[in-house]
């Protein structure tokens, strides 16, 4: 009788939630009775994943949120290999969280299991030096962008370039006035997106200055502007509510949504964007944006320190340039984010453009990103 086959997976953000997600029902079709086990979030669950420990706790904000926590997630990590080396998974995807999981798959590839790191770390932006690291942790890297299988190539470390998840369920062309039109939006006043982030720290630090900017943007140059939030949680839902109650701004016609990202960003002209994965989205979507963040200063100097390219957000480094704005840390003042989103919508010509970089980068992104993972993995079990 053959044993299913038992692969360990760990997850520590919502983005990693959803590709491990699509990588296991991938993965599924070709191994119906395999076990999927070890930390993980709810779209991974709701594909029969095992969660003994939930991603929650090792969703961690830059460096000083990482120092505050490091006590506890050590000791996760810590438990987590144990019970590992005792059960011997088939294989183990680490997927992205590098800082908890490139440790942890160097220990077990060291005692003889296979491991798969998904999503390269940023060693084309910072701290490059990791290559080494990888090279030791890893049997296999899934890459997500073009740019990353020649660094590996060149460190003889085995990759596999799998392109983008949202690349393939992303639409090449969204119907601005149809999105309208199912969210009960003004057809033909101007609409700003404004996705401050997925996590309570990012909307602790995000939600009153994108407030702020709303209402600059209503008092000095759009009086007739909407504004449209896509949030992830109660909570954070919450945490928006109150900054519009802080900065006395009920007045101004915000339209919170439970999730649908994809949707506001398609109702919008322009959008402002926290830093990270939904730059993506909104790239995707061929929207022009203005991309933000504020970070602890320590965490920001840490990075600046270590950074090696002009930019931060996907966007501009998978375009190799500065097609949307990026205001950052002290830069990131409601007047300056509100003046640049004014500007981009005024812009009808640079919009043009924008889309058609954007739709250049969708193509080289789209490559059947679920399909091209689970495959890798299986040759990486033979």
């Amino acid at each position: 009788m053959v044993t299913p086959l038992r692969i360990a997976l760990v997850a520590g953000e919502a983005s990693g939630d959803l590709l491990a997600s699509q990588l296991i029902a991938a993965l599924r079709q070709r191994f119906p009775d395999a076990a999927f086990y070890g930390i993980g979030g709810p779209k991974m669950s709701g594909q029969g994943f095992d969660a003994w420990w939930p991603m929650d706790k090792l969703s961690v904000m830059g460096y000083a949120d990482a120092l505050k926590n490091f006590r506890e997630i050590y000791a996760i990590r810590r438990q987590l290999k144990r019970r590992l080396l005792e059960m011997r998974p088939d294989i183990f995807i680490g997927v992205d969280a590098p800082d908890f999981n490139l440790g942890l798959e160097r220990d077990l590839k060291h005692e003889g299991i296979r491991t798969v790191h998904y999503v390269s770390p940023s060693i084309w932006a910072w701290r490059g030096g990791r290559i080494k690291k990888i090279a030791r942790a890893v049997d296999r890297v899934l890459a997500l962008f073009p740019m990353e299988p020649p660094i590996y190539e060149k460190a003889r470390i085995p990759v596999s370039y799998v392109g983008h998840p949202l690349a393939d369920s992303i639409p090449l062309h969204t119907e601005r006035k149809a999105v309208r039109e199912k969210l009960s939006l003004p057809r033909d006043l101007p609409i700003i997106a404004m996705l401050p982030g997925s996590r309570q720290g990012e909307l602790a630090l995000m939600a009153d200055l994108f407030v702020q900017t709303a209402r600059l943007i209503r008092e000095r140059h759009l009086p007739d502007a909407h504004f449209v939030v896509p949030l992830t949680t109660r909570e954070t839902r919450l945490q928006f509510e109150m900054a519009i109650y802080r900065q006395q701004a009920a007045d101004i016609p915000f339209r919170l949504l439970f999730g649908h990202a994809q949707d506001a960003l398609g109702a919008c002209d322009v959008a402002l964007v926290k830093s990270g994965t939904s730059t993506l989205e909104t790239a995707l979507v061929k929207r022009p944006m203005v991309i933000t963040y504020k970070i602890a200063r320590l965490s920001a100097w840490l990075m600046k320190r270590m950074g090696y390219l002009p930019y931060v957000g996907l966007p501009n480094i998978l375009c190799g340039r500065f097609v949307v704005p990026e205001l950052l840390q002290d830069d990131a003042t409601p007047e300056k984010l509100a003046e640049a989103l004014v500007a981009l919508y005024q812009d009808k010509e640079g919009a043009k453009a924008i889309e058609e970089a954007f739709t250049e980068l969708h193509m080289n992104l789209r490559q059947g990103n679920a399909d091209k993972a689970a495959q890798a993995v299986v040759e990486c079990l033979r």
